[in-house]
């Protein structure tokens, strides 16, 4: 199943790190936040990434390109100009990198992904924020529901928007805080390609235009996860997931370090 990671905002509220690169860039524990979100995808089987970019999305690229062209030991014939790698560590990914332009909304970015989307069910989620929300049962939620779009909710503080629920049904959408049950959108959505008939334009905004409606129209649920969730919204936001990270007590580290990557034998002498 396809992933889409919106990764083009210029994260505007944490200046002090997307001066110098863009947000999903920012690294917890020496790694991009944006690859915890992918392991924690991975992790449940679900490795067909499309990243839209917007914002230094060239920084992105150049990682990702760097992952698989630097991994591992190299030896270099400069005789022959020849490159050999052995003991490279990869992921088992598909990576699809899409500009989708520096000012487009959310709603926009998810619209020129649409051609590569196709007919199916796809997940989407924010370079942002890592949770260790079961993807598993999400789609299972998700299937068992039928409607066409379902989105994690989650109690963070009061600071954020929020979703008015009536049993599992969104009947409203807000991003301004309420008072009530306090739940907001989390991110970790799982969306049907009839989520397009609400995307026109790059101004669109996928929370604002398009998830409002399809509350209104009773075809949005809502997933309750009250277990960890954290964004990266601010420097302090960051600190606190590096804090988690560092002393070994990071809840959305749902993988396992020793089956999760492999080592791939790259054969001898291949042409760079």
């Amino acid at each position: 199943m396809r992933v889409v990671i919106l990764a083009g905002g210029m994260g505007t509220r944490l200046q002090e790190e997307t001066t110098v690169r863009p947000k999903p860039m920012v690294e917890i524990g020496g790694k991009p936040i944006l690859w915890h979100i992918m392991k924690h995808y991975a992790h449940h089987g679900c490795d067909d990434f499309h990243i839209a970019l917007g914002y230094m999305g060239d920084y992105i690229k150049n990682y990702f390109l760097n992952q698989y062209n630097l991994s591992g030991d190299l030896t270099i014939d400069f005789s022959k100009g020849m490159v050999s790698r052995e003991d490279r560590e990869t992921e088992d990914w598909s990576v699809k990198l899409i500009d989708t332009g520096l000012h487009s909304m959310t709603g926009g970015r998810l619209l020129r992904l649409k051609r590569w989307l196709g007919d199916e069910t796809f997940l989407l989620t924010y370079g942002d924020g890592v949770s260790n929300v079961d993807i598993t049962e999400l789609l299972a939620f998700h299937k068992t529901h039928g409607k066409l779009a379902t989105m994690t909710a989650v109690r963070p503080p009061a600071r954020f928007g929020g979703l008015v629920i009536n049993g599992d049904i969104v009947e409203n959408f807000t991003e301004k805080p309420i008072t009530g049950e306090g739940w907001i959108n989390g991110g970790f959505l799982i969306l049907e390609p009839g989520v397009f008939d609400f995307l026109k334009t790059d101004a669109c905004s996928l929370e604002s235009d398009a998830l409002t409606q399809i509350a209104a129209g009773g075809q949005l649920v809502a997933y309750r996860h009250d277990d960890f969730w954290q964004c990266m919204d601010t420097l302090r936001d960051k600190n606190y997931l590096e804090g988690l990270w560092q002393s070994d007590n990071a809840p959305w580290k749902t993988w396992n370090d020793n089956n999760e990557a492999r080592l791939q034998l790259m054969p001898q002498n291949k042409a760079a």
